[in-house]
């Protein structure tokens, strides 16, 4: 018996494998690659980051947020060039946020802290008078996942925002360790490399 001859075609636009086969011949569909699923697939695999916890109060021992950042944006074979905690102040934090965009070898920013309400929760603050462009969607996505999936209505006072600084990429979360883990495993970490390919992708034409 000849074996099946397996070929791909193309279908009313769609890709598919078309079996050739005496006693069996048939179409099975290929799922159409979306545009953003390439983009992924062109995306650098690792990013050079930086980490910046805003707090009074936390020290190298108890920055439990910023040890989580590391760990999830190491085990996907991220980089991290800097960590740093600095108080909630907001020229404090714009001086980094330049600095960094100023240092070729950081190319994202994750910030986590002084997103709240609070009098002495500057980050949102620092952070919007910088960008070159906002990413609304981070922002809209994190609070309905707060509001879903962990904190419910109190997600309201979350000001986490993310965006462009020329072409290094922000981004800034809560400070819980809760929030933290959300914003990176949903959003941050799936999307980063794309981000960054966004960024770059002038420099591939």
């Amino acid at each position: 018996m000849s074996e099946p001859d397996f070929r791909i075609i193309i279908r009313m636009g769609l890709a598919v494998f078309l079996i050739d086969h005496p006693l069996q011949r048939r179409l099975l569909p290929i799922e159409p690659i979306t545009s953003a699923e390439q983009h992924r697939r062109e995306a650098p695999s690792s990013v050079a980051c930086m980490i910046i916890t805003v707090s009074d109060t936390r020290t190298p021992d108890t920055d439990k947020s910023g040890q989580l950042i590391r760990e999830l944006l190491v085990a996907k074979g991220h980089e991290v060039r800097r960590a740093l905690i600095v108080p909630d102040e907001s020229e404090r934090i714009r001086e980094l946020l330049r600095a960094a965009e100023a240092d070729p070898a950081i190319e994202a920013v994750l910030l986590n802290g002084g997103t709240g309400i609070a009098a002495r929760d500057t980050t949102y603050e620092a952070v919007a008078g910088l960008l070159t462009k906002e990413m609304p969607g981070f922002g809209e996505i994190f609070r309905m996942l707060s509001f879903t999936e962990d904190i419910g209505t109190a997600a309201i006072l979350s000001r986490a925002i993310a965006g462009t600084m020329g072409r290094t990429a922000v981004f800034s979360m809560p400070g819980s360790t809760g929030a933290v883990r959300l914003a990176m495993t949903r959003i941050i970490v799936p999307e980063l490399g794309h981000v960054m390919r966004e960024i770059y992708k002038d420099d591939l034409k």
